[in-house]
C-alpha cells in the first residue's frame, strides 16, 4: 500500500467514526505538499499549520485547489498581517491584545477575519490560552466596542497530555460548559480533541477536532 492511499484509508476510517456535524481539521505542519495532495485528493478540504511562513507557502503552493487553512499554532502578534492572508481561521487566540492586532490588521487589509479564543483547561503550565475572568473581560468589552473585522466562532482548549481518561474528559466539559455560558447564539465551534483523546472530546461536545498523526503518520 502506498502512502497516499495509506492517507485516504485513515481520512475514510476518521469521517466515517465521526458525527456528520465535527469538523476533522486534517494537522499537515511539517508534512511535504506531496502528503497534503494526498489528502486533498481523498477529499479533506480543511488543513493545519502552526507557523504562518508554512501556511502561506503551502496556500501558495494550492492556490486554486478548494483549501481551507487554519493557522492552529501559538500566533505572535508581529505575524498577524501575514497569517490572516489565508487563514480560514485562527485557532488559538488568547489575549485581548492579540484579538485587537488581528482586527486592526484586518481591517487595514479589507479582509474579515474569523477566530476562536483559547481557554487554558490544563493542568500543564506551559499551554497556553485565557482564564474564564479574562474570557469575561473580553466579551464585556466587545459588547460595548464591537470588533468591526473580526468574528469570534466560538472556543478552543487543549487537555492535559495524560493517560488519565478521567481528567481529559473533565477538562473537555469544563471547556464546553464555558462554551454553553458564553455562546452569545451565534458561536458555532467548540474546539478540542487531538488525535489521542479526540473520541472523548466528540463525547464531550466538540464540534472540530485537529488530527495529525492519525492521518499522516508520526512526525
Amino acid at each position: 500500500m502506498t502512502e497516499a492511499s495509506s492517507i485516504s484509508d485513515r481520512l475514510n476510517q476518521l469521517k466515517t467514526a465521526l458525527p456528520e456535524h465535527v469538523t476533522l481539521v486534517a494537522v499537515s505542519k511539517t508534512k511535504p505538499v506531496e502528503l497534503l495532495q494526498a489528502a486533498l485528493d481523498a477529499g479533506q478540504v480543511d488543513l493545519g499549520e502552526n507557523r504562518v511562513q508554512e501556511m502561506n507557502a503551502k496556500a501558495e503552493h494550492f492556490d486554486g485547489q478548494p483549501v481551507r487553512w487554519h493557522h492552529i499554532g501559538h500566533l505572535q502578534t508581529n505575524k498577524v498581517k501575514q497569517a490572516i492572508r489565508h487563514a480560514h481561521l485562527i485557532h488559538a487566540v488568547d489575549s485581548n491584545r492579540l484579538l485587537a492586532e488581528i482586527d486592526k490588521r484586518s481591517k487595514n487589509a479589507g479582509l474579515r477575519s474569523r477566530v476562536l479564543l483559547q481557554l487554558h483547561i490544563a493542568q500543564e503550565a506551559q499551554k497556553h490560552g485565557m482564564t474564564e475572568a479574562e474570557l469575561d473581560a473580553i466579551l464585556n468589552a466587545i459588547e460595548s466596542a464591537p470588533l468591526q473585522h473580526t468574528e469570534i466562532c466560538g472556543l478552543m482548549g487543549m487537555a492535559t497530555f495524560t493517560d488519565d481518561a478521567a481528567q481529559v474528559r473533565s477538562e473537555f466539559r469544563s471547556l464546553r460548559t464555558l462554551f454553553d455560558r458564553y455562546n452569545p447564539g451565534h458561536w458555532n465551534t467548540c474546539s478540542m480533541g487531538m488525535s489521542g483523546d479526540w473520541r472523548i472530546a466528540v463525547d464531550e461536545g466538540s464540534t472540530l477536532v485537529r488530527v495529525g498523526s492519525a492521518i499522516f503518520g508520526s512526525r
